[in-house]
Parts: C-alpha cells; sequence; structure tokens
C-alpha cells in the first residue's frame, strides 16, 4: 500500500510550544486556518512510496545524516508567499546551514516524486486571504528564538486525521565523509 511521508526539521519542545501558541492566538483573530494544528517544523520534502520500502529509504536517511553536523538555526523574522502562507523565518545564517541539510536529503533519497522544499522556513498559517495575513503581520512582529538542529523526522501522513505523525528520528553523526574528487591516473 502506498503511504504519504516527509521528511522535516522540528526545532525543540519549547520553540514547538511557543508558536503552537502563535497559531492559537491567530485563530482567535481569524478563525480555522490550514497548518493551525500542524506542529512546527521546517519541511525538506515529502514523497509517497510503497509501505515496504521505507526501510530501505530509513537507511538512506542515516547515511546521509551521519555526515550531518548539528548546528544552531536563528529565527528572527516574519514572512509571507503569494500563496497565502504567513511564516517565520530563518536568518541569513541559518539559512546558507539549512539549505545543504535539505538538498543532500533530498539527492540521497533518488526519488522522481519527491515535492522538495527549497526555501527552509516554519509556517504559521497557509492559505490565508490577505486580511489574515495582514492581520497576522500585525499581531507578530518581532521574533528572536533559535534551536539546536541535531536531527531530522521521518513523517507519515494519517489520512484519517490529515496531519502527519513523526516515526522515526535520525540524529546527526558529525562525520563529515569527503567530497569525491575526480582525478587522473597518470
Amino acid at each position: 500500500m502506498e503511504k504519504k511521508y516527509s521528511i522535516v526539521i522540528h526545532p525543540s519542545q519549547a520553540v514547538i510550544d511557543s508558536i503552537k501558541a502563535m497559531k492559537e492566538l491567530l485563530a482567535l483573530k481569524v478563525g480555522w486556518f490550514n497548518s493551525k494544528n500542524s506542529v512546527a517544523h521546517i519541511t525538506i520534502c515529502e514523497f509517497t512510496i510503497e509501505e515496504s520500502q521505507i526501510d530501505k529509504f530509513k537507511q538512506k536517511i542515516i547515511k546521509i545524516c551521519d555526515t550531518f553536523t548539528p548546528f544552531q538555526v536563528l529565527l528572527d523574522h516574519y514572512d509571507s508567499y503569494d500563496s497565502g502562507a504567513f511564516f517565520i523565518a530563518p536568518s541569513e545564517e541559518s539559512k546558507v546551514n539549512l539549505k545543504p541539510i535539505m538538498k543532500k536529503t533530498q539527492e540521497a533519497l533518488q526519488l522522481s516524486n519527491l515535492t522538495k522544499s527549497n526555501d527552509p522556513h516554519i509556517s504559521i498559517g497557509r492559505r490565508l486571504t490577505p486580511e489574515s495575513i495582514k492581520i497576522a503581520s500585525q499581531l507578530f512582529t518581532t521574533i528572536d528564538i533559535d534551536f539546536l538542529c541535531d536531527n531530522i523526522v521521518l513523517r507519515e501522513f494519517d489520512p484519517i486525521k490529515k496531519q502527519f505523525f513523526v516515526i522515526d528520528t535520525f540524529s546527526f553523526g558529525s562525520n563529515p565523509q569527503p567530497e569525491l574528487v575526480q582525478g587522473s591516473l597518470f
């Protein structure tokens, strides 16, 4: 049976709780919205595979995570997309550290049906109306929180609850692999 999975970065529990409170406050002002009940995360990718294949993909994730070294992520401003998403964005330095993790993880999976994220962010709300985005940007003006990024999380989609739930966590191993350089034999 095919199942939908996502690979994400979870911030610390304190940051997750803080963002949940922000979502609750926004819901009081604008009503229910997409991703209101979603646990705070930075999406790396989503994909659909046969359930029987998941262990093979877990091995790929273990291997790539072993090469990553933990680093601090600073979330320092709010922003929005034209699609109606209002989100918390990382600092430029944090973005520079997050993007290779995202790209290398996506590449390690070697899947053609991968939905990739290439702009790291934590959504507060998605598919918001322009009015709701305006309210959100008035409610939330400054932010300065950080967390240690030292693992990635594999989640499975629950079609009944319409939410992803964590099925595995992969810690960073701090064992960077040397880049393969093609040399000449002569």
